[in-house]
């Protein structure tokens, strides 16, 4: 299904003064996270015209039309707002005249107004729609902040991942997510995941029930929303099993497209799973960084049979 959001929340969100309150806003729902300015358009070009997009008037275009005759402008904006656009948004207080607003009246088409520069604002709205459109799916895990690095961990139902978020944001990390993560693809190389409404800030734990991780604990120990780093998958140990001993070949995890470096943990009794997250994230950033141990040992393995045998 296609992602969408709707005018009036991307008014509201963004504060935008609607100029035309008889037109239903709740009704209209944006699909591209593109924007246009019509330059061509105004001029009468409409080849190619990706009328679908988010219409931006800023003062240059606002005072083109202005500098035409009456009946030139009237013709000019109605060719323009009669092709299907969504909303045009005027910017940098260059409020439309009378006859503009009867003519997106006439077709429709809300006209909104921002009180900011047209460049400051294509900037915050190209960012707002990149987030509300982004690709989007549900995850069933657990994401945590530890050390400023998104841990996603993943597992079977029971296996433990509510526990060690526990044991993580008692150590001082952050919950974004228990159960349930929403994950945003925001560029090709970013997944951004967050909690639904419904289960924000709250920890499912067996034998004691929902627990409320932002009020027992405090607001520093939650967060929004997390760029996911890493992902550990939890399992249960198995005897025959084979597991990655020295990491020289990392693993990843496709999510929406996007790889992600990824750990398989063997989980047993007595091992300390909160310390375990804790140490593969400070040892991904520790890569990220350019130091990998597990190349490190390999050079001075290989540093040392080159010395043994040049002796």
């Amino acid at each position: 299904m296609k992602t969408t959001v709707t005018l009036s929340k991307l008014a509201e969100d963004l504060n935008l003064r609607n100029l035309t309150p008889e037109i239903d806003m709740t009704t209209i729902e944006l699909t591209s996270q593109e924007i246009n300015r019509p330059a061509l358009q105004l001029a009468g070009y409409f080849e190619h015209f990706s009328h679908e997009r988010v219409q931006i008037i800023g003062y240059v275009e606002y005072t083109y039309i202005l500098a035409k005759e009456e009946e030139e402008q009237h013709a000019c904006f109605e060719n323009f707002v009669s092709r299907g656009v969504p909303c045009v948004i005027f910017t940098a207080l260059t409020e439309p005249t009378e006859d503009m607003r009867n003519t997106a009246n006439k077709y429709g088409v809300p006209i909104l107004l921002s009180e900011r520069t047209t460049s400051s604002f294509m900037v915050e709205i190209i960012r707002y729609l990149g987030m509300e459109l982004a690709p989007r799916l549900s995850m069933h895990g657990v994401l945590v902040d530890v050390y400023g690095e998104g841990v996603l961990i993943m597992g079977e139902s029971g296996i433990g991942k509510s526990e060690a978020a526990l044991e993580l944001v008692r150590r001082g990390h952050r919950l974004v997510s228990d159960d349930v993560v929403v994950v945003r693809k925001i560029s090709d190389a970013e997944l951004v995941g967050y909690a639904p409404d419904v289960t924000k800030h709250l920890i499912e734990l067996r034998g004691i029930g929902i627990i409320d991780v932002k009020t027992l604990y405090g607001v520093e120990h939650v967060k929004d929303s997390q760029a996911i780093d890493l992902i550990i998958k939890l399992e249960d140990w198995k005897k025959d099993g084979e597991y990655d001993r020295l990491g020289l070949e990392e693993q990843t995890t496709e999510i929406l497209g996007t790889k992600i470096v990824s750990h398989a943990i063997p989980i047993r009794p007595g091992r300390n799973l909160a310390v375990i997250v804790e140490t593969a994230a400070v040892n991904h950033r520790q890569k990220k960084m350019g130091y990998n141990a597990a190349q490190e040992l390999y050079r001075r393995v290989q540093e040392n049979i080159m010395n043994k045998r040049g002796n």
